[in-house]
């Protein structure tokens, strides 16, 4: 009845979502901050008539007004002092739109990756790279991350590979790799295969590979809505690259669904890309947010791995991560726990309001 491929899925799973009684839901790296009003405005306002008529299919004033937020902003919301200007314009011919950067990367894996020779990521890193790999019979080569959890960069270099790819900062760790750092390995890399930079956490960093696009035309960037931009129920991603790379990712869409973004998230985008101002706000309250919970809880002996992303990884000396993600569910916080090799004594916690931060802190002390 099945075919065999199914049997061999390994899906993904998500945070949990518990409807037995209300909780402070901190497991999914969630914003907590609602949407600019300026997109409450836009959904308002959109005419019912254009929901019967298709979308436009290549998302075209979407992809323009991204490329104009990305150019203005030096290609992050927050951009750190050393973050340098982009040295080029960004263009609309080098974006592609897809429903959430996890379709995206499903472009990515089946557009970019041969089976012939493995793809090369950290052990450590986005959860749903395996998955797509096995969806699409990728051969995969995990490379064990250094004892401090940053990524072992030649080790990665070193592998004969069909492709490249991790998350900068790197999830679940919310550990970054520099401009710097990442230039001198696609410096090494072979300019013929496909280096793939998942941004998804980078307005909560400061930093962006953005301006390496001049140098090499193999580099390509994943942005999502979901984190900053407070989208995660719109479903809105999209890469950024040369524009033969856009071209690939187009006709691989066109041969799925040519349609991925709706009538209603490219208005929603458009609507978000007017109010940077908004978010730009919204994520230095959490980044401040994270800092300032990081160091309570570091000052009451907990270890936290330092983070650039909208989490942090925290453990407590005598106790597993899911003792803790226990204690704490019971005071009705959710926080995440993976029963994986190095971070099994770990919980990672999305950063919330100050109000959410302050109740998970006094969960947490309890915690001896």
């Amino acid at each position: 009845m099945f075919a065999r491929r199914l049997q061999q899925l390994n899906p993904y799973k998500p945070g949990e979502q518990p409807k037995d009684r209300e909780y402070i839901k901190l497991n999914a790296n969630e914003n907590p901050y609602e949407p600019s009003p300026k997109v409450a405005e836009a959904l308002k306002n959109i005419p019912l008539k254009k929901l019967g008529l298709y979308p436009d299919p290549d998302s075209s004033l979407l992809r323009s007004v991204i490329a104009d937020e990305l150019n203005a902003s030096r290609g992050v919301l927050v951009a750190a002092a050393d973050q340098p200007e982009l040295p080029f314009k960004i263009t609309p011919d080098m974006i592609f739109c897809g429903n959430g950067s996890d379709e995206v990367l499903s472009f990515v894996f089946y557009a970019f990756f041969d089976s012939d020779k493995p793809l090369v990521l950290p052990e450590h890193t986005y959860s749903f790279y395996p998955v797509y790999a096995g969806y699409y019979g990728i051969q995969l080569k995990k490379v064990p991350l250094n004892a401090d959890f940053s990524l072992d960069k030649q080790a990665m270099l070193d592998v004969d590979s069909t492709g490249m790819i991790f998350a900068n900062p790197n999830a679940p760790t919310g550990i970054e790799l520099s401009i710097e750092e990442i230039d001198g390995m696609l410096a090494k890399y072979p300019k013929d295969k496909v280096f793939v930079v998942d941004e998804a956490y980078t307005d909560f960093s400061g930093h962006t590979v953005l301006p390496l696009l001049q140098k090499y035309q193999n580099l390509l960037v994943i942005r999502t809505f979901s984190k900053s931009m407070s989208f995660a129920g719109m479903r809105l991603g999209y890469a950024i690259g040369n524009p033969e790379l856009i071209k690939a990712l187009t006709t691989t869409k066109n041969s799925f669904n040519h349609f991925p973004a709706d009538a209603v998230c490219q208005a929603a985008g458009i609507a978000a890309c007017s109010d940077i101002e908004y978010y730009a706000r919204n994520c230095k309250k959490i980044m401040q947010t994270r800092d300032d919970f990081s160091a309570k809880l570091v000052a009451a002996g907990w270890q936290v791995v330092p983070s650039k992303t909208n989490f942090i990884l925290a453990a407590k000396k005598g106790f597993s991560g899911n003792d803790v993600y226990q204690a704490i569910k019971k005071d009705g916080i959710l926080v995440r726990y993976f029963d994986i090799d190095l971070i099994r004594d770990f919980v990672r916690i999305t950063i919330g309001t100050p109000e959410q931060m302050a109740a998970l802190l006094e969960s947490m002390l309890k915690i001896k």
